[in-house]
């Protein structure tokens, strides 16, 4: 038996609750890392490998370990894979009014010597800049309300002090580069709310919500990032109205990518009733049956996923089309008059999109024929 799988997903989960030298944030920081670890490898939500998914929590987020994972993270990942990077814990901000920078607290890091003891967002950003994958999302939960930062200052007690929490500057220069994106949990002014008792903060809470389906309003079979922040952004005012609202930062992100398999890839059966009665009524034409179907799983057209070129095709020899639908049609149309690129087939476009839906009834049916 195949087990529902999204092999090209690759996440590194940090959560710090307990410091060494500055004080310590509630348990909920902890679980909101293992939780996310344990949503993204489940089978029945988004499908990562086991092996793909690396968290650290507490004594093994080291400002050492964490660099090391990151470079590995870089290694690992392909330019055609996803990479998720989550981080729940203290950041502090650094320089002058006007000119402020933040930093990523590690476990050991010192506020003596926070320079060399921190990641500072340039050199956090170019260690997600030497990850080769085109589509890369940053989960940032700090200045945690509950704990040490509702004061919205971080000290060790020994005359060391600093504004807690990651400055609107920082979050630009993370999400810098092509399919970067980066999701906090709340504005530079506000901190990230975490009830008492609760297993969750309130931003994973909506994100966990967001991962196990609640994203996938459509219920097309993927979590894809513009769907998961606009939920999130709905769903956490709605518990701390007023005081917390989640920010998304894009430089140069132009598709709604998918990020994981949403219900282990599971369908609307809605949705897929209509592509099964789309392929009954169209049996005597595999082109329009495939037409509906690649319409219905990839809403964006042949760019989606990028089911075109992992089909053997050239985007570039596609015509742009306002809407996803126009952009299937013209382009199946192309393709049947044996254009859209020297090594694209109608049987490469179903064995590719069968990759992505092994179990659906109108690619299995097509590829049959």
């Amino acid at each position: 038996m195949n087990l529902p799988c999204y092999p090209k997903g690759h996440a590194l989960l940090i959560g710090v609750a307990n410091y060494q030298h500055v004080p310590g944030l509630p348990a909920a920081i902890l679980n909101d890392a293992q939780d996310v670890a344990a949503t993204l490898t489940s089978t029945a939500y988004c499908g990562y490998t086991p092996a793909n998914v690396i968290t650290l929590l507490d004594g093994q987020a080291t400002r050492a370990a964490i660099l090391a994972n990151l470079a590995e993270l870089a290694v690992r990942a392909s330019a055609d894979d996803t990479v998720c990077v989550f981080f729940s814990g203290h950041g502090a901000i650094v320089g002058s009014p006007g000119d402020e920078d933040s930093v990523l607290v590690a476990v050991d890091t010192d506020l003596s010597d926070i320079e060399r003891t921190s990641i500072s967002s340039e050199e956090f950003g170019k260690a997600l800049s030497r990850i080769k994958a085109k589509r890369v999302l940053v989960f940032i939960d700090a200045c945690h309300a509950g704990g040490a930062a509702v004061s919205k200052s971080l000290a060790d007690g020994k005359g060391h002090s600093f504004k807690s929490g990651y400055s609107q500057n920082t979050f630009e220069k993370l999400a810098a580069g092509s399919g970067r994106a980066l999701m906090a949990s709340c504005r530079a002014d506000e901190v990230s709310g975490v009830f008492r008792g609760a297993r969750n903060s309130v931003f994973t809470s909506a994100l966990l919500a967001g991962l196990r389906g609640a994203a996938d309003k459509v219920g097309c079979g993927f979590i894809r990032v513009f769907d998961l922040f606009n939920y999130v952004a709905e769903e956490v005012p709605k518990q701390i109205p007023d005081d917390q609202h989640p920010i998304f930062k894009a430089d140069n992100l132009e598709t709604n990518f998918a990020i994981a398999l949403s219900l282990g890839g599971k369908k609307s059966t809605v949705l897929s009733g209509l592509v099964e009665v789309a392929a009954t009524a169209s049996s005597q034409d595999p082109w329009m049956a495939l037409e509906l179907a690649l319409s219905d799983l990839y809403p964006l057209g042949p760019r989606d996923q990028e089911i075109w070129s992992r089909a053997g095709g050239d985007l570039s020899r596609l015509e742009f089309q306002s809407t996803g639908k126009a952009a299937w049609h013209s382009a199946l149309r192309k393709l049947r008059q044996g254009g859209g690129g020297r090594s694209i087939t109608l049987a490469t476009l179903i064995r590719a999109a069968l990759e992505d839906f092994a179990a659906h009834p109108t690619l299995t049916a097509l590829e049959a024929r």
